[in-house]
């Protein structure tokens, strides 16, 4: 089936995200360090509580998106399928994972199909910068329409690259890309980090070019440096535990990208978030939506959709609960109730 060589390292990303040690004990979100206040008399029922959002030209009734992570296998498949049922039945929104494996082999293109089982769904292509170069405008919007998405997520991923056996090496001609899919997607195009971080120059650099959606993936949960680490041997595996704590901590990176863009850039924190908890920080510094994978990921190879379910019935409650014990009805009201930030981030916003 073509090159298999995409697919076999899809694989091998499963297995160390279902098992390995991906998210290394000494990064962080800096979550930590932002804390809500409690509202002792909320005045308000938890049927009170509107989490809907506008994503892609639909309405999703919780800001929450599922990251892309996967694709090209039949396992991936599998995955992406019922994750993206999950978001049809909740009314988020859902990412594939690189279609690089799609572009290079039409016949996996089915590992990317889920309009079967979320028809409804806000649903994001996903293509790396250094693809989207070598397929140019019409063979990514190809892609996209070829799993009838609703926009494209563009994905910059150098550290991971770097450590990669087989990664790219030459990283020259990004915001060239980004200018002409904007002109291609506008609106529907999103650029994201994979957990390394998007810092407020790079931002600004892309609001300039006409970006509109940006997820600024932050350092703190998977490390995707430390995935081609654990599958790499010599110079590559030394570099990746070298650098797999490189990158910026997720609230550093939303807060100073929020800061630097201003209120009307569509904002995703993704990165290391695992809890409803988690999201609703992240929504009150200012993200848009809040995005995960790893918890929803492995709780499916776990125990299947049934357990996924189960794992996101929890973020949820636990979302909700948030809204309601710092008495807010909606994200915006969210975002205006008093929030205490401490230690390390304090730091980081100051140098940023």
């Amino acid at each position: 089936m073509g090159d298999d060589i995409t697919a076999r390292r899809k694989d091998a990303h499963l297995d160390l995200c279902s098992t390995g040690d991906v998210e290394p004990s000494g990064n962080s979100t800096l979550l930590e360090c932002v804390k809500l206040v409690h509202c002792a008399m909320p005045e308000m029922s938890v049927e009170d509580v509107d989490l809907s959002t506008a994503f892609l030209g639909k309405r999703l009734r919780y800001p929450l998106l599922v990251t892309g992570m996967t694709g090209g296998t039949e396992r991936a498949g599998a995955v992406n399928r019922d994750l993206a049922l999950l978001a049809e039945r909740h009314g988020l929104a859902f990412g594939v994972g690189s279609q690089r494996a799609m572009s290079e082999d039409a016949s996996r293109a089915a590992s990317f199909q889920v309009r079967q089982v979320a028809p409804t769904v806000a649903l994001l292509g996903n293509i790396g910068m250094f693809q989207a170069i070598g397929l140019g405008v019409d063979g990514t919007r190809r892609l996209v329409d070829g799993i009838g998405a609703d926009g494209l997520a563009l994905h910059l991923n150098a550290g991971q690259e770097l450590t990669q056996p087989e990664g790219d090496r030459d990283f020259q001609g990004g915001y060239r890309v980004v200018e002409l899919l904007v002109k291609a997607f506008g609106d529907r195009l999103l650029v994201k980090e994979t957990g390394c971080g998007i810092g407020p120059d790079v931002a600004r650099r892309l609001v300039e070019l006409g970006v509109r959606n940006i997820d600024v993936s932050g350092l703190g949960g998977t490390s995707w440096v430390r995935v081609e680490q654990l599958r790499a041997s010599g110079v590559q595996a030394q570099l990746g535990a070298e650098f797999s704590a490189w990158g910026i901590p997720t609230a550093a990176a939303l807060a100073s990208v929020r800061r630097a863009v201003g209120p009307d850039v569509h904002l995703v924190a993704s990165g290391g978030l695992r809890t409803g908890l988690d999201a609703a920080k992240v929504l009150a510094l200012g993200a848009n939506l809040a995005g995960m994978a790893l918890p929803l990921f492995r709780a499916q190879q776990a125990g299947g959709l049934e357990a996924a379910e189960a794992a996101l019935e929890v973020i949820l409650a636990s979302l909700r609960q948030a809204l309601v014990l710092t008495g807010s009805r909606s994200c915006a009201e969210l975002r205006q109730r008093p929030r205490v930030v401490t230690g390390e981030l304090k730091d980081w916003l100051a140098a940023l």
